[in-house]
């Protein structure tokens, strides 16, 4: 129920009628009583009716006419009192729709008095309106005659009233519209009966439509008949109209209620038939005007605009195109040409003004712009009416730069515009046009060629709020402010763009996502052919307007001084890029973006870089139908602020370059469009890329890390100057332009490519331009490369190659810096790519991983030293960070290493091998086995580096470190090369070839070390002598320690293939050496004298070599023997022994023996005390368990068990035990090696000079030691022939002397008597022979005289030191010129044999005792031999070169001959001694009568010692001789006889001083020879008389000589008086008289009857004589002579009878 329905409103209602009528005829009272009884006839009705009826309102509005009559009444007394009462009256009834439509009549009559008498008039128009819009009562005429009253009431001369009126009537005309759409909505289901169109007559039937419509019909015709000036058809009583009001009319009717004209046709019709030609009609004097231009020029006078009319056209024009352009094709078409005329040059300001503005309206309206292309640029033959409305803009705002503007001053508003544009001007335009800050703001403006021009705040973007087009109460036209219109132009255009673009692409969006939802259904992405037509009309959208849009914007960007401007017209031009790139349009996509390229460098800068791209836009003008929009080329004189200077780049060093903050802004813009819209750049991106890379070079912007670009000084120094406001914007940009490229993962592939195409060949550029000269590379492109790759690496596969491919290129390129960075991208690629978490792992695309190292190896073919370091870096970091997962990558991670040559300098080959160190600490059990051998190459390659000594010993430590690994890993490395093996025996076997590897028929694990082996042998020859030693001692400590790994028969291929052929060069490469001396080894490394020379360097090496070798042979025989060729081996070493043995070179030599000595070591196979208890087959399985329980913990099994032993060849059959004649054969080898040696060694040299090689004392020692341990293997078949080799040796060995300066080391000091170590290997020597004969056959005892030959032939040393060769020597004589001999210039000296000859006699005496009976030792005349020696000594005496050797020769002396002695006389028969005899006697006579004199230094003691050694032999003739005389030769007793009687009356030596005289006179001697005489003449029975003639004789001769001592004593004692007596005689005297007494002594102990009588009767004629001595005066002949008379007493008897005498 509504509310004014209701019951308390109606019963309000009636109330309030009551209390109005009452209050009527109250005021009527007096004047007016008619008026007064109608009203209160009224009361009573509405009683009556309140009454009677239910429905009150029905029943009131049924007799409304009478009701309302008296308020008719009431007004028509004109009394304003009355009048006001009862309109207010009437007004309520309406209000409450209780009003029929007679009595509507009826009140409109009335109004229309009051009307006439101008009677209130507003209150009037308010009962009208009220009227009108309650109900719908009111039609047809009535409505007429109301509307018409409304007009009529404008027309007052009452301001108030005339604008009420026009209100009223504005809103009544929509009243009257409004009731047509809702009667329309009433009928909306009931269809019409089509109705034939009756011809086109004026004034068209209106039967068909409704009442509300015929009205609304009637009305809009009758106004444009008003506008028209023509007579209305239904407003009839209409007295005056303006146009003006008319226009607005038509137009809010337009604007307000399209539907009602595009509904019915006949309102259509009114459109067509009634409104455009009108329209047209009235714009003529606009077209027809031309400012300036003299009126006479035309016949008629030309009427001028109008500007109230001419806006409010605009405006219809606009609603027209805006509502009913379907209707109005034809005359859209006209409007719109008009529109574009407007904006001539020679068209007043204000009318300029508004078209832009209405073109502005339609600007904003992209769906109708689309339709306009529709209709007419699509048509044939038609008006390209968008392109026109586009050029047309352009043509505008060029315009404006170039004509000043005309037809109001500007200069007021340029100068003080903040201030006296006024308030008017300000509100006018938003009260923002200008700043209100009095000048003090700068303004944002366009400025070009010297024409400035402001730019105003005139709407917001995306809605034409037109300002002057709403200026409806303006009759005169408006001052437009300087920059009004190109504001609005600015703005036109950037809403054309904003709105384009929106449009498009949405519907472009739609496509898409349709497209997509039916290729879900369909499977068929084909367009329908209704996408097709939208693509073309896209296409030729955008096709129409790009080019004016481009000649306009850039204009505007180049006049720009706003930023904000500046921004608006980027981001148009940048969306128009992007849309024509979505829509494929290249040529306009490329003309957008150079545009912006060029404003983003300096002016005539662009023009060097993008001419090439854009020769065919910037020269050509759009010829636009008939009108030339030139592509105006930047103004020179810029009014930017300059933020930046810097160089530009190019080929020839040019001046700077200044960038302004407009060209940093532009370049953001162009950052945007590749950041937003990279996927439809396609080739632009060259264009955009290339500009980027001009700019960051004039900012100074260099790449860092991963390729972004940070701020950094320029290389060329200071040119590059950046205020603080870009250097706060370049880290910004810097950020920018690396999103830019982070963005490319977003790409498609194809656009990805075409982002690479063009920074690949920026780069190409970049690398022309850096070509031949050393100036700083634009680095743009290939740190951009960089970025994109990173970026995409989950996509990588499909840029890898053009990527990689070209920065190789630039890796190759002269300039160290592009190179630099090339290197440096493609290492970052790689690495990052081996660490992307790609899909499916790496681990599980070896195909892709491996692409992603290729480029790495690559890199190898590269020289440039700086690349190489950074492709061994990257190495370095791919193995820290990705070692454990490289799997089939190795091979070239490792070829990568091994690629760095001898020649690449210190650094680079350090980085490299850091690589292959951290390989082989950390790597080696992560990579394929198969690797293993390319680490063994790449190893043993940097050992032969010799660019740095560390190196190449640190990789020999390495691959002492790998040999270990292979040994801790053998079992899993064996199988796993096994099974690869496998695969590719097979795969040969399919292809047909033949599997080739070096060492083939090993099994591929033994190839593996023998590879090893081989590369250690390589370095073992390098010509570093610290390389060949460390590499020998690990090639010896590999074999050693490892070698038990191996297969038995690749054992033959060590020996022969590795260690044959190293002693092969090593011995060549020795015997060749330099002997030159080598100056000490670089600054101040100082070089031992044993190291001085390249020959003594490589003996050092030969010596480890050839005993490494040894050692081998030594530890592993029990593997070698059962090969085929051992004998063959064994010669073979033997012969490079003797070889070594030979050099020239005493350290080698020596060396060779103790390797020698080594072999010789060798035991059999198994030897009894390792046999095992039980037989090795029962044995071998618990060996083998133990041997695997234990083997595995330990890291090296460097013992050789028995266990171990047979586990080797358990795989085959126990080791055969090798039988003991191939070893004889062995040893013999031996033999004739060591004779070889021997003999060779030790000749004595031909010819003598300074460089005469001889043999070292140490060496011959170690020579000789050998021959007791190998004599002691061939004693079986040792003969005399071999002996006879032997003894040259030994003696040569002796022979050979010291040099000087090794003399004091070897020597003994002479005081002490030692042997030398090589004369007691001499010695050893002998002694194990002897021993051997000893317990050997008898047919071996017949060398026992050779021995003592030899012997013998030493034991001459002593006196004669043997000679060597032609040699000079310096022979030591005696141990007291020890001194002077060292001193001696000889350059060789003999040894001191005097120790050695003389234990060489103690080794003749011990022997000599053991074998004296023995029958060789009796037949070769040993014994003969022994005194023959010993004869030399003892006739020199004390001329020997030592004292001691005499004595010990006669100590010799004496026990030989006790123990030979008995012997001889054994075989006195046999005649095998009779030669010695003689011998004998002259050695006794040599030594007791030696012709040597003592030394003056004798003292008494020694003396006397001396004579007791005499005695003894005197003895020895007593016992052991004298008493067997019957068995010994006649001659020989009697030389003894002569020799003892000799020594007993032996004389004095002349030189003795009196004092000594009595002891010198060897009395105790002469005293044993006498007695010893004696008791030979006189103890036995005489048994020939020859041996009793002898001692007679002797003994009467001692007493003639005593008689004429004696006589000749006494004479000279007489003579001399007072004076003594010569000391001498003295002494001869004191001698004579002990003879006598000893004499007497003797004949008293001797037998009676042995004593001759004529031997008494002398002693007794002695007696006068010795009487007379008494006489001297001498005390000590006194009582000499004292002791001779005494014996005397005993001849005093008394005289026997002389019978008795005479008897006997």
């Amino acid at each position: 129920m509504s509310g004014t329905s209701s019951p308390e409103a109606v019963k309000k209602l009636l109330e309030n009628m009551q209390g109005d009528l009452r209050g009527l005829s109250l005021e009527c009272r007096k004047k007016f009583p008619p008026v007064k009884e109608a009203a209160e006839s009224g009361i009573i009705k509405v009683k009556t009716i309140a009454a009677r009826n239910t429905d009150i309102l029905a029943a009131l509005k049924e007799s409304s006419s009478e009701v309302v009559q008296p308020f008719l009444m009431g007004c028509g007394t004109k009394e304003p009192k009355i009048t006001q009462l009862c309109l207010a009256a009437i007004q309520r009834l309406m209000s409450h729709e209780v009003v029929s439509e007679a009595a509507a009549g009826n009140i409109i009559n009335m109004l229309w008095q009051l009307m006439e008498n101008s009677l209130e008039e507003l209150k009037l128009l308010q009962t009208v309106l009220v009227l009108l819009t309650t109900s719908t009562v009111v039609h047809d005429e009535a409505l007429s005659k109301a509307i018409v009253l409304c007009f009529r009431l404008h027309f007052t001369k009452d301001n108030i009233t005339n604008n009420t009126a026009a209100a009223t009537v504005r809103q009544v005309v929509t009243v009257v519209f409004e009731r047509v759409v809702s009667e329309d909505e009433r009928y909306k289901g009931v269809t019409d009966q089509p109705i034939p169109v009756p011809g086109n007559s004026n004034r068209r039937s209106v039967s068909t439509l409704k009442p509300c419509a015929k009205d609304a019909y009637m009305l809009f015709q009758d106004l444009c008949q008003l506008v028209n000036a023509d007579a209305p058809y239904w407003l009839v009583g209409m007295t005056e109209m303006t146009r003006t009001f008319g226009l607005e009319l038509l137009e809010s009717v337009l604007n307000d209620f399209p539907q009602v004209f595009l509904q019915h046709q006949e309102f259509s019709f009114l459109l067509k038939e009634r409104v455009c030609p009108l329209v047209i009609k009235l714009f003529s004097p606009n077209i027809k005007f031309r400012q300036g231009s003299s009126t006479s020029s035309s016949p008629a006078p030309v009427e001028k605009p109008y500007f109230p009319i001419c806006m409010r056209l605009l405006r219809v024009v606009s609603v027209l195109i805006k509502q009913f352009y379907s209707l109005l094709v034809t005359e859209c078409e006209i409007f719109l040409s008009l529109l574009v005329k407007f904006l001539d040059a020679d068209k007043p300001q204000w009318l300029r003004a508004v078209a832009v503005e209405s073109i502005h309206r339609l600007c904003v309206q992209p769906q109708l712009l689309r339709s306009f292309c529709q209709s007419y640029d699509m048509k044939p033959h038609s008006t390209k009416v968008f392109r026109d409305i586009v050029n047309a803009l352009g043509s505008f705002i060029q315009s404006l730069f170039l004509v000043p503007s005309t037809g109001n001053t500007s200069t007021a508003i340029t100068q003080t515009a903040s201030n006296t544009s006024g308030g008017t001007t300000s509100a006018q335009t938003n009260s923002g046009m200008l700043g209100m800050g009095g000048g003090v703001t700068v303004l944002p403006a366009f400025e070009y060629r010297g024409t400035w021009i402001p730019i105003l705040t005139i709407t917001i973007q995306g809605s034409a709020k037109a300002t002057y087009l709403e200026m409806l109460d303006k009759v005169e036209p408006p001052t437009i402010p300087e920059g009004y219109a190109m504001s609005v132009a600015f703005h036109c255009l950037l809403d054309l763009v904003r709105g384009i673009t929106t449009m498009i692409e949405g519907e472009l969006g739609q496509a898409e996502t349709d497209n997509q939802t039916m290729t879900e259904t369909t499977s068929s992405p084909t367009q329908s052919s209704e996408q097709q037509d939208l693509q073309a009309v896209w296409e030729e959208m955008v096709n129409a307007c790009w080019c004016g849009l481009l000649a306009a914007l850039s204009l505007l960007l180049d006049a720009s001084t706003d930023e904000a401007a500046t921004e608006n017209i980027l981001k148009a031009e940048m969306t128009m890029a992007a849309l024509c790139g979505k829509l494929g349009l290249v040529t306009s996509r490329d003309a957008f973006i150079t545009a912006i390229c060029k404003g983003s460098l300096p002016p005539h800068y662009a023009l060097t870089v993008l001419n090439s791209t854009t020769a065919t836009l910037s020269s050509k003008s759009y010829s636009i139908q008939g009108q030339n929009v030139q592509m105006i080329s930047p103004s020179s004189e810029s009014h930017q602020q300059v933020v930046a200077v810097g160089q530009p780049l190019a080929l020839q060093p040019q001046g700077t370059v200044m960038l302004t903050s407009k060209n940093i802004q532009c370049m953001r813009t162009l950052l945007n469009l590749a950041h937003c819209h990279g996927a439809v750049l396609g080739t632009s991106w060259q264009l955009v890329l290339a500009t980027l890379q001009h700019l960051v070079w004039i900012l100074g912007l260099k790449p860092g890390v991963g390729g972004a670009l940070k701020p950094g000084r320029a290389v060329e120094g200071p040119s590059t100057v950046l205020t603080t406001a870009v250097m706060t914007d370049l880290p910004v940009i810097s950020n920018i332009l690396s999103r830019l490229f982070e963005s490319s993962q977003y790409l498609d592939d194809v656009s990805l490519h075409h982002l690479i195409n063009a920074l690949c060949s920026l780069s190409l550029e970049a690398m022309e331009m850096a070509y031949g000269n050393n100036k700083e590379p634009s680095l743009f492109a290939v740190a951009k490369l960089l970025e994109t790759g990173l970026v995409n690496m989950h996509r990588i596969e499909i840029l890898w190659r053009p990527l990689t491919g070209h920065l190789l290129e630039v890796c190759q390129h002269p300039n160290s810096r592009m190179r630099e960075w090339g290197a440096e991208a493609l290492t970052s690629l790689i690495k990052a790519g081996l660490t992307f978490n790609h899909d499916p792992p790496l681990s599980q695309n070896q195909r892709l991983q491996l692409l992603l190292l290729n480029p790495l190896k690559e890199l190898s073919n590269i020289n440039h030293p700086d690349i190489r370091l950074k492709q061994l870096e990257c190495v370095l970091q791919i193995l820290q960070s990705q070692g454990d997962s490289l799997g089939p990558g190795w091979p070239l991670v490792l070829g990568v290493m091994g690629a760095i040559r001898n020649d690449q300098g210190e650094s680079l080959i350090r980085t490299a091998f850091q690589c292959l160190q951290l390989v082989v600490t950390d790597f080696l059990p992560t990579m394929p086995c198969t690797c293993l051998q390319i680490v063994v190459e790449v190893a043993g390659s940097f050992g032969l580096h010799n660019q740095e000594l560390n190196i190449s010993l640190t990789s020999i430590g390495l691959l002492w470190n790998i040999s270990d690994y292979f040994f801790q890993r053998s079992e899993t490395i064996e199988k796993e090369l096994n099974r690869e093996e496998a695969v590719l025996q097979k795969q040969a076997e399919e292809k047909g070839v033949v599997l080739n590897r070096p060492f083939h028929p090993a099994p591929p694990f033994d190839c593996l070390w023998l590879c090893l082996y081989a590369k250690l042998g390589e370095l073992c020859v390098d010509p570093r002598p610290a390389v060949r030693k460390s590499a020998g001692q690990t090639l010896f400590s590999t074999i050693g320690a490892h070698g038990t790994l191996l297969q038995h028969s690749t054992w033959h291929t060590v020996i022969w293939k590795v260690l044959f052929h190293l002693l092969d060069r090593v011995r060549e490469s020795s015997t060749t050496a330099d002997k030159e001396k080598i100056e000490s080894g670089g600054g101040n490394i100082l070089i031992h004298h044993s190291r001085d020379t390249a020959e003594k360097q490589w003996a050092e090496t030969w010596v480890l070599t050839l005993a490494g070798v040894a050692r081998i042979f030594n530890t592993r025989r029990y593997l070698l023997q059962p090969l085929g060729d051992f004998s063959k081996a064994w010669d073979v070493l033997l012969d490079h022994i003797q070889s070594a043995a030979l050099s020239k070179n005493n350290e080698v030599s020596l060396a060779a023996l103790k390797s020698f000595q080594e072999i010789l070591q060798i035991v059999s196979p198994v030897r009894d005390s390792e046999k095992p208890d039980t037989p090795p087959a029962i044995n071998v399985p618990a060996l083998l368990g133990a041997m695997t329980a234990t083997g595995l913990g330990r890291s090296f099994l460097r013992t050789d068990s028995i266990g171990e032993r047979i586990g080797r060849y358990n795989e085959s059959e126990p080791p055969v035990i090798t039988d003991e004649i191939e070893d004889l054969n062995l040893w013999w080898a031996a033999w004739n090696t060591w004779y070889r040696i021997g003999s060779e060694s030790t000749k004595p040299p031909i010819t003598c000079d300074k460089l005469t090689f001889i043999p070292s004392q140490p060496f011959l020692t170690a020579l000789i030691q050998i021959f007791p341990a190998l004599y002691q293997h061939i004693k079986t078949g040792f003969s005399m022939d071999d002996l006879q080799k032997l003894g040259v040796i030994l003696h040569g060995a002796v022979s050979v002397p010291i040099s000087s300066d090794a003399s004091p080391f070897i020597l003994p000091s002479y005081t002490e008597a030692v042997l030398t170590s090589l004369q007691e290997a001499v010695l050893t020597a002998l002694d194990v022979l002897q021993k051997a004969i000893c317990v050997g056959s008898e047919n071996m005892q017949i060398m026992y005289p050779a021995i003592f030959d030899q012997l013998l032939a030493f034991v001459e040393f002593s006196c004669k030191p043997p000679q060597y060769g032609q040699l000079e020597m310096k022979h030591i004589a005696n141990a007291k010129y020890n001194q002077i001999q060292l001193f001696a210039p000889a350059e060789w000296v003999a040894l001191n044999y005097v120790p050695f000859a003389e234990k060489s006699l103690e080794v003749v005496m011990d022997l000599y005792q053991k074998t004296a009976c023995h029958k060789a030792v009796v037949n070769e005349k040993v014994l003969q031999n022994i005194i023959k020696t010993l004869r030399i000594p003892l006739s020199l005496k004390y001329a020997c070169p030592s004292e001691s050797t005499w004595k010990l020769a006669v100590s010799s002396l004496l026990k030989v001959l006790s123990i030979g002695l008995p012997v001889a006389r054994q075989h006195a028969s046999s005649g095998k001694f009779d030669s010695m005899w003689p011998e004998l006697a002259n050695t006794f006579e040599d030594f007791l009568f030696t012709k040597s004199i003592p030394p003056d230094n004798l003292s008494i003691q020694e003396f006397q010692r001396n004579e007791n050694i005499d005695v003894e032999v005197v003895q020895l003739i007593s016992t052991e001789i004298l008493p067997y005389a019957n068995f010994i030769p006649k001659e020989f007793v009697g030389q003894i006889m002569t020799m003892l009687n000799k020594g007993s009356i032996h004389s004095q030596s002349s030189s003795f001083t009196e004092a000594e005289i009595d002891i010198r006179m060897r009395e105790e001697f002469s005293k044993m020879c006498f007695e010893t005489l004696l008791q030979f003449s006189f103890s036995n029975k005489v048994t020939t008389p020859q041996e009793g003639y002898i001692s007679r004789m002797a003994l009467s001769v001692l007493l003639k000589r005593s008689q004429d001592v004696l006589h000749h004593y006494i004479e000279d004692e007489r003579l001399s008086g007072k004076c003594p007596l010569p000391r001498q005689q003295v002494t001869e005297i004191i001698f004579v008289l002990k003879a006598v007494s000893t004499l007497i002594d003797s004949l008293k102990k001797t037998q009676p009857e042995n004593v001759d009588a004529n031997t008494w009767a002398q002693v007794i004629a002695l007696y006068p004589t010795l009487v007379e001595c008494i006489t001297c005066s001498s005390s000590e002949v006194c009582s000499a002579l004292k002791e001779a008379l005494v014996p005397f007493k005993d001849f005093m008897h008394p005289p026997a009878p002389k019978v008795q005498n005479g008897e006997s």
